[in-house]
This record gives structure tokens, sequence and C-alpha cells, in this order.
């Protein structure tokens, strides 16, 4: 084989490692519950580091477990040209959810391999850890170390539900790594992912070319009251955080609705609280939330309310609050040379494309801040995601793989040092 213009994966391989993905770490029908660093997660890293040996990759793991697999290029003194996304899920996840960005870079490798092809630059691919965020908050606290957002010691200190560390999962499944977190210079990072949205499986269209983030703000929020018992305390002297935690939620969520019509959207996404048991006011609580929006005025505007409705709802359930960690990511963030790459590629292979914002959270967000990043869309059906009956099709997928590969190709093969 020769590489060309007329160039495909091998699209029956990139399913069978679909499918062996959704082999492990198995949640509700069909879906999937493979959270980060737990057993299921190690089954699929050690699957996925021999997949890249296979493909005659080196491999290295960083300190906060980001696996990269490395392919030479005829001059190594240049920056790689980056490429991946994650492979842990939610509780009840799906089987595409980052997945395809994953094992879609693997297949770039693997036809590269086919092809005979060495790129002029270097080309590595990545597993990001702990995208999600749904043992371990933040969402995409890996991809934030390596991005420098993040300290690696305090990263490591992240706590899970059932009482363990970041850094102890890490070193419990062997993937705590030897290599630097970041700090490395990277010519271009690409992501591919399922559109976690409607609007190309209801349009038809094949490729989504993402031209910009949604701005997002998040917010953990810890209350803390006092226990009393259910019956004789009087209401004027109750502190009860688990009722300020769910004013906090319910207050976010009818902002959602005031910003709906302009597309705006919020979140109340996490509730616990202890005792949280019956005839008992509980003493302790946190909130996790986030509000999003198109526009990053208005996104602005509307992570403001957030933060007072947090001491209004503390104030009024007499509780005192601290806001324990907050981030905020999107906005214009993606490469215009990248994107217009991207287009150029989906003209010429002939799939039909449109341009689209992403509304959701992704690791490339946080590579935006450290090399030029771009984004690529595939469709979902019916936008259905986080959910165990998320569906994509080998149809839906292929135009984004090849586009991938013809992308990536071509930003490694230039000349010059843009």
């Amino acid at each position: 084989m020769t590489l060309s213009a007329s160039s495909r994966v091998n699209l029956e391989r990139f399913w069978s490692t679909i499918e062996r993905s959704a082999e492990i770490g198995k949640g509700r029908e069909g879906g999937l519950s493979r959270l980060a660093l737990s057993d299921a997660d190690k089954e699929i890293r050690d699957v996925f580091v021999a997949w890249c040996r296979e493909a005659g990759l080196s491999v290295s793991v960083d300190q906060v477990g980001n696996i990269f697999g490395r392919r030479e290029g005829q001059d190594n003194s240049l920056p790689p040209v980056l490429m991946g996304s994650h492979l842990d899920t939610q509780a009840n996840g799906g089987r595409f959810d980052g997945i395809v960005g994953v094992l879609g870079a693997l297949e770039t490798v693997r036809t590269l391999n086919d092809l005979g092809h060495v790129t002029r630059r270097p080309i590595e691919i990545v597993n990001w850890t702990n995208e999600e965020g749904a043992r371990f908050s933040p969402p995409m606290l890996a991809s934030g170390c390596f991005a420098g957002t993040y300290p690696l010691d305090w990263a490591h200190k992240r706590p899970s539900d059932d009482g363990a560390t970041f850094g102890e999962e890490l070193r419990r499944i062997g993937y705590l790594g030897e290599a630097p977190v970041g700090s490395r210079e990277l010519d271009a990072y690409f992501e591919l992912h399922i559109e976690q949205g409607p609007v190309l499986d209801a349009e038809k269209v094949q490729v989504g070319v993402v031209t910009h983030a949604y701005t997002s703000y998040g917010f953990l929020a810890e209350f803390k009251g006092e226990t009393a018992h259910a019956g004789p305390c009087a209401m004027d002297l109750r502190r009860n955080a688990l009722i300020a935690a769910a004013r906090l939620l319910v207050t976010v969520d009818d902002l959602g609705w005031d910003y709906a019509a302009t597309g705006g959207k919020s979140t109340g996404s996490r509730l616990v609280a202890w005792p949280n048991k019956a005839g008992i006011i509980s003493d302790w609580a946190q909130a996790i939330c986030d509000v999003r929006h198109d526009d990053p005025r208005a996104a602005a505007a509307m992570a403001e309310r957030v933060r007072r409705a947090i001491g209004e709802a503390a104030a009024r359930a007499g509780c005192s609050v601290e806001i324990l960690d907050s981030w905020n990511w999107g906005g214009a963030i993606f490469d215009p040379e990248l994107v217009s790459g991207i287009r150029r590629q989906a003209a010429s292979l002939g799939y039909t494309h449109r341009d689209l914002p992403s509304q959701a959270g992704h690791d490339a967000y946080f590579l935006a801040r450290v090399c030029p990043t771009a984004m690529i869309f595939t469709p979902c059906r019916d936008g259905i995601t986080h959910n165990n009956n998320e569906l994509a099709t080998r149809e839906d997928i292929e135009p984004g793989l090849n586009v991938l590969l013809h992308s990536v190709i071509a930003r490694a093969d230039r000349q010059g040092v843009l």
C-alpha cells in the first residue's frame, strides 16, 4: 500500500478494538461503567498498551497516568503531532464517548504502518486519565495537569467516594508513571469524538468541524451545619447542610431555564450529605453544579449568579459554606489553521460536513492552552450520551476516522516550522 488521497483506515480492524473495549467494565445493558483507576480501567489500559506495542510504538506513562504511544518520524528533533482522548467512562457510560478518539488514533497509526509511510514529524497517541471526573473531581484532571493548570501534588490528593486518593489508585493499578507531566513541546493536538449532541445525526451530516467550545463554569461547594433531632429541633434553630445544598441545586436548575431560550444550560450533578439518614439533620453536604453558554458573556453572568446563590443557600439554611473547587474552560480555543485543514480534508474526501461548537468538556480544552488544537465530531444517534443507550455505527464513525487520518498526515508531513 502507498499513501494517496484514496487511503482509508481499516474499518473492520478499528471496529474490532471497539468491540474488545466494550467487553471491559460492563455496566447497564449495552453500556460501560469503567471509572478512572478502577480495576476495569487497569484492564483496558493493559490492553491498550499491548496494542500500542504491537503497532511498533514506544510507550511511556507520566506521573498522572497519561499513556503515550510514540511513532518515530523522519526528523525526531521536531515536536510530535499528538492525537487521542480517554478510555474511562461515566458510571452509566456508553461504548463510544472518548473511546472512539483513543482507538481512532491507534487505527491512524496502524494505517500508516500498513501504508509504510513515515511522517516527517513523530506522531504520538494518548489516553488521558480521568477525563470524566466520575470518580475524582474535577473532570479532565490529568490533561489539566499536563497543561499546567493543576499542580501534581494537588491532583494526587484528590479523593474518591471510596476513600482512596488519585495518587494511591495510580500506584495500586500500576500506572503511576515516571515521565514528567507536560513541560514539553507539541506541534499540534487532534481529538476525534462523537458529537454528544443531536445535530449531525438529525441533519444526516457525516463530519462535524468543531469551531469553538461553549464557555463553561463549574463549582464544588461544601456546606457545614449541625446535626439535630428531626422531631424536637425548632425550625429557627436548624442548620441543615443538606437543605442548603439542595436549595443551591434547585436555584442552578432554575438559572438554566432563564437562559434556555438562548442555548444556555445549567446542571446540578451531585449532592452528598452526612449522616443523610431519616430522623436527623445533616451537618455536612457537598454539591457540584455547572453552567454553560455559547456566549462567553452570558456564561460569565450565569457563573456570577451561581456564586451568589451559593452564599444565599448557606445563609438561608444557617450554614457556613466554602467553594472547594471551581473550573472554567471553553471559548474560542481551537486553532483556525487546523480547523480549516479539517474542513478541507472532509471536502476532499467527499464527506458532508458542517461547522458546530462543542457543548461538552473535552481534554482538548486544556491542550489548546499549550499547542494548536482541533476536534473532529462524528454523529451519535439522537445525541444520547453518558447513557448505556449511546449508539454510533461503523458508518457513523468511518468518515471522521478518515478525516483524522488525512488531517494528521498533512500536519505531520508539512514543511517548515509553522
